[in-house]
């Protein structure tokens, strides 16, 4: 099959920010603060792009848009958490990759993807970079495919958890390239990218976001871009496909979802809300400096988006053989 990918998941760690409960607008909703679920610890992409939205819906909509973050079993703990939350309009998530694989990793999930949310927005995707700490005797794709051949289960890839961008890109390398590489996981792609930093795992597959930065302080080395074209942040790394690695051609990617039974009137206002947020000229170009590319859209194309993933990754799984841990 073809084994072409886009999916699209880590940002720059940035304070939290704490907005207290404003008046409310004179509308039946909202009427009270919004609760943001972020999946994952803070630091990650999931988390800096929760909060830079949240902050400017809630300018826009009179009450707090409070990030919550509830990290665990690879973003399990947090979905279900709003799976089983009231379906008001007050819970809400900002969900990633592994909210489409981790039905396919996990069976028995105590939630279901496809029937214990409503879609309201898909935000995005942002291009990852394959990183080393500058330790590492690789220099460029090549020289670590042939060490990684020539030391088959030495060699070391950390992830923020299974279905992350991180762990597919990691897998899909793995597959493409013929190696016997050992997955790393973690609570979030934050603690996963400092044992990289710290020299105690061998490589990751980082948002652009968060690696470069340590890449242009000499802290890290990086190999290649994930995306299908160079990016216009770093121009001078070639993409895996240069590399030779054919069709590997990966994005983080976030939508926001929240409980299923969420009345539609409320599910349109707070896709209104956040498709706003993302035409804000400042947020977009504070977003594009880092990498990313909006999507916005209905709630109808996120849930598309959504069940696509599922299906196309339910197929690269079976065919590659990846798995969870």
């Amino acid at each position: 099959m073809k084994k072409t990918l886009h999916l699209c998941v880590s940002l720059t760690c940035v304070p939290a920010f704490a907005l207290q409960s404003m008046p409310a607008t004179g509308q039946a909703y909202p009427s009270k603060p919004i609760r943001f679920v972020v999946p994952v610890p803070p630091g990650g992409g999931v988390d800096f792009l929760t909060r830079v939205l949240g902050q400017k819906m809630a300018e826009s909509m009179g009450v707090a848009v409070i990030p919550d973050n509830k990290p665990g079993a690879s973003a399990a703990i947090g979905t279900d958490f709003v799976a089983k939350a009231p379906p008001d309009g007050y819970t809400i998530m900002m969900g990633y990759s592994a909210h489409a694989t981790n039905p396919i990793f996990t069976p028995k999930l105590p939630y279901d993807v496809e029937k214990d949310f409503a879609a309201i927005v898909f935000v995005g995707y942002i291009p990852l970079i394959l990183v080393t700490h500058p330790s590492f005797r690789a220099n460029s794709v090549k020289e670590l495919i042939a060490l990684a051949k020539a030391r088959p289960g030495e060699v070391q890839y950390a992830s923020g958890g299974a279905g992350a961008g991180a762990h597919l890109s990691g897998e899909l390398l793995k597959y493409l390239a013929g190696l016997d590489l050992v997955h790393i996981p973690y609570k979030g792609n934050a603690p996963a990218l400092n044992d990289v930093l710290g020299g105690q795992v061998s490589i990751m597959f980082d948002t652009i976001t968060t690696a470069l930065p340590h890449v242009k302080a000499q802290k890290l080395k990086a190999l290649a871009v994930t995306s299908a074209k160079r990016s216009p942040l770093a121009p001078e790394l070639q993409t895996m496909i240069e590399a030779g690695l054919r069709n590997f051609d990966i994005s983080a990617w976030y939508i926001v979802v929240a409980p299923a039974a969420t009345p539609r009137d409320v599910v349109l206002k707070l896709n209104a809300e956040l498709n706003k947020a993302m035409g804000d000229a400042d947020i977009r170009a504070r977003m594009s400096a880092q990498g990313v590319e909006f999507a916005g859209g209905t709630p109808e194309q996120a849930d598309t988006f959504i069940r696509s993933e599922i299906k196309r990754w339910r197929q690269i799984i079976k065919t590659t053989g990846m798995s969870g841990n």
